[in-house]
């Protein structure tokens, strides 16, 4: 079985490897394709304040961090739906079609390469979008950080 995993955002690039790998991967009998959204540390609001927390501050920090993490599955949901719908038009199998949504992650580009492995992934997929006037020589990128460790297993880029 060919198990394939496409790392998934709402950006115009993410969709472009969607049509990419729907083409690519077209008709395959035996394919396992997994979308996988990561979303990326809590924002700073959530973080510790330098102070422990007592049991009703913990609980109701919770259901914050909960709400917040809810919403953001809602806004990435029609993306994967659509995802969806693209690969199935390209010929795709539904059934072979699985959606993941990693929340609890620190680096972004090494969580995508853990679940690949973990999946037994033989091949990522990720668009690019590019970073204009080669900010991302500084800054970096997840598809950058993908390419650098992502030893052992084939990553497409689609642009």
């Amino acid at each position: 079985m060919k198990k394939i995993l496409l790392a998934l955002d709402d950006s115009p690039c993410a969709m472009k490897a969607v049509e990419y790998a729907g083409q690519q991967f077209s008709g395959a009998a035996d394919l396992q394709l997994t979308l996988v959204h990561v979303l990326p540390n809590l924002p700073a609001i959530f973080w510790d304040e330098g102070h422990i927390l007592s049991d009703d501050e913990k609980k109701e920090r919770r259901k914050v961090v909960d709400t917040w993490l809810l919403k953001q599955k809602q806004k990435i949901e029609p993306v994967m739906q659509s995802a969806v719908k693209v690969l199935v038009r390209h010929g795709i199998k539904a059934e072979g079609i699985a959606t993941k949504f990693i929340s609890d992650s620190t680096d972004v580009a090494k969580s995508i390469l853990e679940e690949a492995r973990d999946g037994g992934c033989q091949t990522i997929v990720l668009g690019r979008c590019g970073i204009a006037g080669g900010k991302h020589l500084l800054l970096g990128s997840v598809t950058s950080k993908v390419i650098q460790l992502g030893t052992k297993i084939a990553v497409c880029i689609v642009e």
